[in-house]
């Protein structure tokens, strides 16, 4: 599984670079979470109730602040 972003577009998440990323684990064995590298993230708008259309990225993370989003 991957991590559920609370962004509701790809643009609005790369406007958050130097931020830390806003999230909700999604994962029953344990944290999906790193500080430092690459995790995959969603936005499912029928899964958390919120407008907007559903996306994926690739955000990479240092010292839990956003750096990249691909």
């Amino acid at each position: 599984m991957m991590l559920l972003v609370g962004y509701k577009s790809k643009k609005e998440l790369k406007t958050c670079v130097g931020q830390p990323l806003m999230y909700e684990e999604t994962s029953m064995f344990g944290a999906e979470y790193v500080s430092n590298g690459k995790i995959v993230g969603a936005y499912r708008p029928q899964l958390t109730g919120g407008g907007g259309r559903e996306f994926f990225a690739t955000v990479t993370l240092k010292d839990d602040l956003i750096v990249k989003v691909a």
